[in-house]
């Protein structure tokens, strides 16, 4: 009776997190909102991981799940990117609600990916946590680039591609693996070593390079498992 609510309880900690974040993120304090983006990304990973390991999936836990990501992915980078309109180098009263574009993309990637049986295993298109992560790491990079994050058209064009990403037919990877493989397996390890070291060496200033590292070591991926 205790295990099968563990998972869902794991995601309730994701959706907690997520809360605080973004009122943080209200209040000006974008780069404690990031902490509490990284922290309600491991309880995502913990959630369904948790879930596998005592095989316990239900309907409900698959919904909350959605639900708990909405805020924590969803709502928190529409915030976030609703202050840095607000303060960008030509703004009005108006703009800075473009913003929740990326909220509104997130619903509709959310719910694509809930009834979409081609991304049982892997995504369509870019998944939302990533997508944050990119997002919520702009007031750390703004530090050293200030005219380029500070700028209106970079923070436009930026919520754009990002709102096409997440409801393109981009085929992501997932990064849980069916089996340890390195030959099936090679481009999700070279990401993830990649990833780590440029974590390690820039931090946040690393996100928007292991982004295109996603992509690109996605792309390779599957067009070689269809070749």
């Amino acid at each position: 009776m205790i295990k099968k609510h563990i998972p869902n309880a794991i995601t309730c900690a994701n959706l907690f997190s997520g809360c605080i974040g973004v009122v943080y993120a209200f209040n000006g304090a974008l780069e404690i909102a990031a902490y509490f983006v990284l922290l309600s990304g491991i309880f995502d990973f913990f959630d369904g991981l948790a879930a596998r390991a005592l095989n316990v999936k239900s309907p409900i836990g698959k919904e909350l799940d959605s639900l708990a990501d909405m805020v924590s992915f969803g709502l928190l980078p529409g915030v976030v990117m609703f202050k840095l309109l607000g303060v960008s180098d030509f703004t009005s009263d108006l703009l800075p609600y473009l913003g929740f574009v990326i909220t509104v993309f997130s619903a509709l990637r959310l719910a694509k990916f809930n009834v979409d049986t081609r991304q049982t295993e892997d995504f369509i298109g870019l998944n939302t946590p990533m997508n944050t992560l990119l997002i919520v790491s702009l007031p750390f990079i703004q530090r050293d680039y200030p005219q380029i994050i500070g700028s209106t058209l970079f923070l436009i064009a930026l919520t754009v591609i990002l709102s096409w990403l997440l409801i393109s037919e981009i085929r992501i990877f997932s990064m849980k693996l069916s089996n340890l493989s390195w030959d099936y397996n090679k481009y999700k390890y070279s990401f993830l070593i990649c990833s780590i070291a440029l974590a390690i060496v820039l931090k946040f200033v690393a996100v928007p390079f292991i982004l295109l590292l996603y992509i690109g070591f996605s792309l390779v991926h599957f067009r070689k498992i269809k070749a």
